[in-house]
């Protein structure tokens, strides 16, 4: 762990203390993992970490204030989704690879960070401003690359003039999102989830580059 990490009243923590801290958010992290977050207590993370109560409130506010943190963290970490399309090409087979590799990216960023991102998302969806704010962190890199890459597009002749590149973008992100998050459910609607990426692919690069990705 790097940089200055401070209790509740504004200490110094020692490496000890920043263990004891970081195991608090790994038991949350698990926790949130398989009981729904309005059911997670203070006592019950608390306990999973071999802590007391009174030791968590050194570190944080309340749940949600340790949750903030986790969350805070995976968007740090979501700047590798921005990483899959800034700077990258969008012809022939390297178009195809750029595609393929956003939506494994997103698929993948979905399962790993499943439970904090459906916490982030129901917050959001309640009006929390701060949830909020964090979700648009997340998303507004990676649809800013995207409309670029359709910006060029339409500068080769490939895309509709007419066609708003925020647009687009900001409708590939949610759709991305959408289906990321909601991998499981296919199964429902007939489609097996070894259909989903291929499905995906073809999409997203239809939509950047109006054509059909090369084989």
């Amino acid at each position: 762990m790097t940089g200055t990490v401070r209790t509740v009243d504004g200490r110094v923590a020692g490496r000890r203390g920043q263990a004891t801290r970081q195991k608090l958010l790994d038991c949350l992290s698990d926790m949130l993992s398989s009981s729904p977050y309005r059911d997670v207590k203070v006592i019950d993370v608390a306990r999973k970490a071999g802590t007391s109560p009174a030791t968590f409130y050194q570190y944080f506010p309340d749940v949600e204030g340790a949750v903030l943190e986790l969350a805070e963290r995976m968007v740090k970490d979501g700047g590798r989704l921005t990483d899959l399309v800034s700077g990258r090409s969008w012809t022939g087979k390297a178009g195809a690879r750029t595609a393929e590799e956003l939506v494994d990216g997103f698929l993948a960023f979905w399962r790993e960070n499943d439970a904090i991102l459906r916490v982030v998302d129901l917050a959001a969806a309640e009006g929390d401003k701060r949830f909020t704010k964090l979700r648009t962190k997340l998303l507004t890199p990676v649809t800013g690359t995207l409309a670029d890459a359709v910006r060029e597009q339409q500068a080769k002749g490939r895309v509709d003039q007419g066609v708003s590149p925020a647009a687009v973008a900001g409708s590939l992100v949610t759709m991305l999102t959408g289906v990321a998050g909601h991998q499981k459910g296919f199964s429902a609607w007939g489609a097996k989830q070894a259909d989903i990426k291929p499905a995906l692919t073809l999409l997203v690069h239809l939509t950047v580059t109006g054509r059909k990705p090369a084989r």
